[in-house]
């Protein structure tokens, strides 16, 4: 406190490294702060219009942005009259970034200015960019429905002040002290082409004025279009116009991958306006798993959090919707389990389905440039979607052994072998690790393809799904392989000398005797060829990657006993296979068969049982083999 009023506070530690960066690295586009400032003006134009549908204390008039210069004061004045803020508001909007994955979004800035802007667009901090003409920012600020109002400054150098303010009117101002370096944003022109470029089709009257000079432009004067762009034939709209509105309506920087614009009627009338990102926006992974798209009925927005217009694996779409059904006054708790949003949830999911189908197959490469962001995301409707899901299970692509890129169930069942019954998959925490699965080397070898799962959905949709026209899914670390039914047991193909079946079997017997209750059985294996030894569940256990999850979530108590497959053909399987029969055996052979636990532990990313045990028994065995 300074003067028993004021509240000097700092900001966020994300925030004072993102302000950095924005400042001495990002944006070579400095006019952006404009269209961050014109935007939020318009949402909280848009929020006030909804409350006071349903608050009958809450008075509104004609609403509009006001941008005002002042060429002797070198300030940029943007000021509306929509909901405000009180102070709470104001420290969680301008003193933080509330949202999950801050600090790993502010790693990811790497000062390189093209990378950069594209994040910052992702995670939707536009109010900062002011900090790039401004040395100094004054937010004067009254809610809608309080007596008080709120000054907040600063300079945006690590620290921020909160006062009460004097301000009659609701409704949010915002003055810039411009930088001399940024003067050229002080001119009408320059302004103009500004709200032009970025928002003409801000729905709520944009006007500007000089002061200072001659009368006529100290007069405000509206500078853009102003209607819906989402009213308007498409054959009126550009590319251009386009983009800048996904820009503002999904606080985005990128460019939509694709734009789906249609007017509905008959039964039930509405205007669907929405976009496909080119680039996963920041909360995409949310546990929130918020929808962004904007319901709007008869041009008067609603709301931008309703989980019942989109389902929740399209939550990635940004846009509007606009229905002329429902009535003006609908709560946002009237929304949820609406006859009338249902039936239109559903009309709108089937649509954008369609569009994914037709494009999956006249437009592959942007189709897929769009699976490579979304199709996590998408995934999550085989699981959850019943109705839906064996499209969308058609849809969806996949990695695999057998082919470069992406492939479809449908192209894998082509691909199957002649006696192959199932289609075999294997999960895990990411690409590379998956790939590296020891036991796909047997599958390789074969030739028989094997599905690389590697996003977090992949487990869960699995176990809602038994089959893919009549081939149920099979995972290659559970239960027996297969293999010999399928490509047969080829004698010729052996390059290397194995093990006897009746070494195998004394030292898979001693093997479990040394390691007890640690492993369910141990047996020789023909789905390794390069590996010594990897674990496996049983026939009627659970997926191992899938057990992990559960254990990581604490839906788990304890991880079960696995089967530990050993292969013949390896050198050092061989050596104790003709060891195990000895005497002493069982001594003299322990430490290496725990070390051949602990590796296939380690294979899988498994943490050890004891740590300070397997660096004795690596010590033990190493000082056996150098004497």
């Amino acid at each position: 406190m300074s003067d028993g009023k004021t509240e000097k506070m700092g900001f966020e530690a994300e925030v004072s490294r993102l302000l950095h960066m924005m400042v001495h690295s990002v944006y070579s586009e400095r006019e952006i702060f404009l269209r961050e400032l014109i935007s939020n003006a318009s949402d909280a134009c848009d929020k006030l219009r909804y409350e006071a549908l349903t608050k009958a204390d809450l008075k509104t008039g004609d609403f509009g942005i006001a941008i005002t210069v002042d060429p002797s004061a070198k300030t940029i004045t943007v000021a509306d009259n929509g909901i405000g803020m009180n102070r709470e508001d104001l420290i969680a909007n301008l003193g933080t970034i509330a949202r999950s994955g801050t600090a790993n979004f502010v790693d990811q800035l790497t000062g390189d200015s093209k990378k950069d802007v594209q994040l910052i667009g992702q995670f939707g901090v536009g109010f900062y960019s002011v900090f790039m003409v401004a040395d100094k920012v004054r937010v004067t600020t009254k809610k809608a429905g309080d007596k008080e109002a709120w000054l907040w400054s600063s300079d945006g150098l690590g620290a921020y002040e909160i006062s009460p303010a004097e301000k009659e009117a609701v409704g949010t101002e915002i003055v810039l002290h411009i930088k001399d370096d940024a003067a050229e944003f002080m001119e009408r022109h320059r302004l103009q082409t500004i709200v032009t470029t970025y928002s003409d089709h801000i729905a709520v009257p944009i006007t500007l004025a000089i002061l200072g000079g001659d009368e006529e432009a100290a007069e405000p004067k509206i500078v853009n279009e102003g209607s819906a762009i989402w009213t308007r034939a498409k054959s009126d709209i550009t590319d251009e116009q386009y983009t800048e509105f996904y820009r503002h309506v999904g606080h985005s920087f990128d460019e939509p991958a694709y734009t789906l614009h249609y007017k509905a009627e008959g039964m039930q009338e509405y205007t669907v306006l929405l976009f496909v990102p080119s680039q996963q926006p920041m909360d995409l992974f949310d546990p929130a798993r918020k929808n962004r798209v904007k319901l709007y009925v008869k041009r008067v927005f609603i709301t931008d959090d309703s989980d019942d217009l989109l389902p929740g694996w399209l939550r990635f779409m940004r846009g509007v919707v606009d229905s002329q059904d429902l009535p003006l006054n609908v709560s946002r708790e009237m929304l949820q389990n609406n006859p009338t949003v249902t039936r239109m949830s559903k009309a709108i999911t089937k649509k954008v389905l369609s569009v994914f189908e037709k494009m999956a197959e006249k437009d592959t490469d942007k189709f897929l440039s769009i699976w490579e962001e979304f199709g996590a995301v998408i995934k999550e409707g085989i699981y959850e979607d019943f109705e839906r899901r064996d499209d969308i299970l058609k849809l969806a692509r996949f990695k695999s052994t057998g082919v470069d890129g992406w492939t479809t169930l449908a192209d894998y069942v082509s691909r199957m072998k002649e006696k192959q019954s199932a289609i075999y998959y294997v999960t895990g925490t990411d690409a590379e690790a998956v790939k590296k699965s020891p036991q796909l080397e047997g599958f390789r070898a074969k030739g028989i393809e094997v599905l690389l799962l590697s996003d977090a959905v992949d487990d869960f949709w699995l176990q809602m799904v038994g089959d893919f026209e009549g081939k149920p899914f099979k995972s290659i670390t559970r239960g027996a392989s297969e293999l010999k039914d399928i490509a047969g047991d080829d004698k010729a193909d052996e390059k290397k000398d194995s093990a006897s079946e009746g070494q195998m079997t004394t030292l898979a017997t001693l093997m479990k005797e040394v390691l007890g209750d640690k492993v369910k059985e141990v047996r020789a294996s023909d789905r390794l060829t390069e590996t010594a030894a990897c674990l496996v569940a049983d026939d009627t256990g659970m997926d191992m990657h899938m057990e992990r999850i559960l254990k990581a979530h604490k839906q788990l108590d304890a991880i079960s006993a696995k089967i530990l497959e050993v292969n013949p053909s390896h050198p050092m399987i061989r050596k104790l296979a003709d060891k195990a029969a000895e005497k002493g055996a069982i001594d003299t052979l322990g430490d290496a068969v725990w070390l051949i636990l602990d590796q296939a532990k380690i294979l899988e990313g498994d943490p050890l049982d004891d740590t300070a045990a397997f660096a004795r028994r690596m010590s033990s065995v190493l000082e056996r083999g150098l004497m």
